[in-house]
């Protein structure tokens, strides 16, 4: 217990920015992913070996719910692999920083593994729309667009956000954080991947989760029109 304690004191000074980062990541994923990177530190585990937990507790998450017809069982089990998933993602930097610094074989393995959970995700909830097109209330084919839509909005967001903080330029060393605004982490809010995973707590309902999905979908869509300007803009001053 001690060694975690000492964990945890030396995690709370070596926290990344909360700019930028909404309300559930800020006060729920990252605190829950700091305790986790203090135990994993007690115990002697790798920032990599973090990263394959993180996988292994989404990527069953994900083969449950295309292979598992809906029910509010399956929800709460979904939702609880995904969200302790999400939070060993957070665990595997913070647990580098812990450790002096990461490598750059750990960032890849950990980009690769957020890119193929996303991926997965919103393919296996169009297989499940597929194969329980009765219990989702998915039967006209055009459902099957909406996990498509959705997955295309999440990976060029993921992909277009991790480009656009290679190209700008870096602050100078020891210059101040920026102030996090409450606004922006409140309206950051539906785009976090800590509140998607709650819409699984709605399996059960069936149609219920299909609509809640379709929803989050659309606000992806919106979210995504709106930071690829935010981004072009930012970039646009940027010589290289």
């Amino acid at each position: 217990m001690g060694r975690v304690g000492t964990a945890l004191r030396e995690l709370r000074g070596a926290q990344k920015s909360a700019k930028g980062v909404s309300l559930y990541s800020r006060f729920v994923n990252r605190p829950t992913g700091r305790y986790l990177a203090a135990g994993s530190y007690a115990l002697g585990l790798t920032p990599n070996q973090v990263t394959l937990i993180s996988a292994a507790f989404s990527f069953a998450a994900v083969a449950a719910v295309a292979l598992t017809g809906p029910s509010w069982t399956l929800g709460i089990a979904v939702w609880a692999a995904l969200a302790v998933g999400f939070a060993f993602d957070s665990a595997d930097g913070q647990l580098a920083r812990l450790r002096g610094g990461g490598s750059a074989a750990g960032e890849w393995l950990d980009h690769v593994v957020d890119a193929a959970k996303l991926t997965a995700l919103h393919s296996c909830v169009l297989i499940a729309f597929y194969r329980f097109p009765e219990e989702y209330g998915t039967t006209a084919d055009g459902w099957l667009l909406v996990p498509l839509g959705f997955q295309f909005a999440a990976v060029v967001t993921f992909f277009g956000g991790l480009l656009t903080e290679k190209l700008k330029p870096r602050p100078a060393p020891g210059s101040p954080a920026a102030a996090p605004s409450t606004a922006r982490a409140v309206a950051l809010l539906p785009v976090d991947y800590g509140v998607f995973c709650l819409v699984f707590l709605l399996l059960g309902g069936g149609k219920l989760f299909a609509w809640a999905y379709a929803g989050l979908g659309a606000v992806a869509a919106l979210f995504l029109l709106a930071f690829l300007a935010k981004w072009f803009r930012e970039l646009s001053a940027v010589r290289r």
